[in-house]
Order: C-alpha cells, then sequence, then structure tokens
C-alpha cells in the first residue's frame, strides 16, 4: 500500500518537474552568466523549508568552485546584511515572493549595489517585479495531499538550483582535483586528491629477456603483482616489454619447453602512467584497458620504471 502511493508521489512530482523544465529559456541563460561574471560571492538568503534550499544551494555552489554563502531572510535585517558586499549577486529564494522577510531586504540590497536574482514560483509577485532577474520554479501543486507542506515546491527548487551548479561547473572546467581541493576530509579527499605515487610500489619486479620461464613465475610469485617488467638486460637496461599472469598460463597450454625465455612470451608493449597523476586517471586507464597493473614512470615524457600500481592500491588507498 504504502509503496504503491510512494511511487504516486514521485509520479507526480516528475509531472510538476517536466512542465518546469519545459518554462525555462534564454533568462537562464543570463542568470548563469551573471554568476559566472560575478567578482564577489553568491549570497543565497531565504527562510523556512526554502531557506533550508538555500542553504544547501550555497553549500553546493561553494564546494565546485563558486564561493557562496547563506543568511538567514529574517537575521538580514538584523545585522547579518553585514557580510553583504556591492559585488556579490543575492539570490533570494520564495516560492510567493511575498513573504515580508524577503521583500524588506530588496531596497537594501539595491542601495548596497547588488544584483538581486529571484528564484519564486510567483512571476507577477513583489520579488519577481523588483528583482533584476527572475527565475521561475513555479509547481502547479505540492505532492502534499492537503496541498500545504512545500513538497513538490522545494524539490522544484533544489533541481533549479543543481542546474545552475552543473551550468557554472563546466564554465569554469571544474575537474576532479579541483572537487578533491574542496573535500580534503574523507574518502572522498582520498580518492580525489590521491596520487599515483602516494599508492604505487617501488619494488618493480624485473626479469631479463633471456630469464627462463621457470625463473620469471618465481619472480612474480615473491613481488606478489601479476606481473613482471621485461629488460634487455639486468641491472642497468632498458624496459621493453611485460609478462602477466595470463602470459604464463598461455605459454604453458603452448609451450612443452621448460626452457623458453621471458622473450618467447612477453608482450612488447604496456600501459604507464606519471608519478604525480591522479589515482582516478590510473583507474580510468585500467578500466578503459581492462587491465590490473600499471608501470609508474618518473614523468609522462620518461621511460624509466620507476614504480607499479595495481587495482588493489587504489582500493585499498580509498576504503
Amino acid at each position: 500500500m504504502y509503496a504503491k502511493r510512494a511511487r504516486e508521489i514521485f509520479d507526480e512530482e516528475i509531472r510538476e518537474l517536466e512542465k518546469l523544465k519545459n518554462s525555462i529559456d534564454d533568462n537562464f541563460n543570463s542568470v548563469v552568466e551573471v554568476l559566472y561574471r560575478c567578482t564577489g560571492k553568491v549570497v543565497m538568503m531565504g527562510i523556512g523549508k526554502t531557506g533550508i534550499i538555500a542553504h544547501k544551494m550555497a553549500a553546493s555552489f561553494a564546494s565546485t568552485g563558486t564561493p557562496s554563502i547563506f543568511v538567514n531572510a529574517a537575521e538580514a535585517v538584523h545585522g547579518d546584511l553585514g557580510m553583504v558586499n556591492a559585488n556579490d549577486v543575492a539570490i533570494l529564494v520564495s516560492n510567493s515572493g511575498s513573504t515580508n522577510e524577503i521583500t524588506n531586504i530588496i531596497d537594501p540590497l539595491h542601495r548596497l549595489g547588488c544584483i538581486i536574482v529571484a528564484m519564486t514560483g510567483n512571476l507577477e509577485s513583489p520579488l519577481a517585479k523588483r528583482a533584476d532577474y527572475a527565475l521561475s520554479i513555479h509547481v502547479d501543486s505540492e505532492a502534499c495531499p492537503l496541498g500545504l507542506a512545500p513538497t513538490t515546491s522545494t524539490t522544484a527548487t533544489l533541481l533549479m538550483g543543481d542546474a545552475l551548479m552543473v551550468c557554472l561547473m563546466e564554465m569554469r572546467k571544474f575537474k576532479a582535483e579541483n572537487f578533491g581541493l574542496y573535500h580534503p576530509g574523507g574518502a572522498l579527499g582520498r580518492k580525489l586528491l590521491g596520487r599515483v605515487n602516494n599508492v604505487m610500489t617501488s619494488d618493480v619486479p624485473r626479469v631479463a629477456i633471456d630469464t627462463i620461464l621457470r625463473d620469471v613465475v618465481c619472480e612474480m610469485t615473491d613481488k606478489h603483482l601479476g606481473i613482471t617488467m621485461v629488460y634487455d638486460q639486468l641491472p642497468g637496461g632498458q624496459c621493453i616489454g611485460i609478462i602477466t599472469d595470463g602470459d604464463v598460463r598461455r605459454a604453458i597450454q603452448k609451450y612443452n619447453d621448460v626452457h623458453i625465455t621471458a622473450k618467447d612470451i612477453m608482450t612488447p608493449s604496456y600501459k604507464h602512467i606519471a608519478k604525480d597523476a591522479l589515482l582516478t586517471d590510473a583507474l580510468a586507464i585500467i578500466d578503459t584497458y581492462n587491465i590490473t597493473t600499471l608501470a609508474v614512470t618518473e614523468s609522462d615524457q620518461s621511460t624509466d620504471i620507476i614504480g607499479i600500481i595495481s587495482i588493489h592500491h587504489i582500493i585499498d588507498f580509498q576504503s
């Protein structure tokens, strides 16, 4: 019974969001441009349930490269407007657009020289008419059976904020390492800020080109990485290939001669990555080529192998 009702609520909100999506016009473009050109910060303001959404929007903007704070509209007229400067853009969020706490701060914000963006469900409201720009978050009905509790309207507000945030991220070419810079704590920060040299092993499995299969297997077993690099000579030679567990299994199936060497079974080409590359870049290469390990070089231009990084290193680091 309740699962069926939940699906109905989802459907009702989705229908309203579809209508809101279809109402987005070039005015949205103008707001994104204003926010992108802002030389100060974006000040999100609201009260009640929409204030909670505005607070979330400010946090999302701030963590994705757009400096932003939240100011409770009710507190703004009692001194918190001191946090606002002339080069800021103020986004005032109000479903009705006529809440006193919101309309009372419009003139002070104009006097401060701020650009005002309204996010409201009523484009004929005092807020929309007195703002420099207005984005509609109008919905025809709330999912609440009484039509009173903010439900669909707050979802619409949240989604509009997300749309602004993502557009700004794309305009700023905001990357994973930028995101990690703002999220240094916990698993997310480790994932996004971690670099190859944080987790690689410098104990590189090495065999010479003329190493027999038995000794190749011994080297791979001792280093526990499932691979070994192959060199034209040891010590001091150049890396010319790689042997994986799969190469060894295929060699055992193919050859009866116990004296076959690394040269007979190695793969000449191998994937590598620079030591200061992000772990996300290493993981992307591993996923793309369906492999489990990468050779690590000093730089993109270097061919000297200084380490090995495996999928298990990355998983352990991020867990």
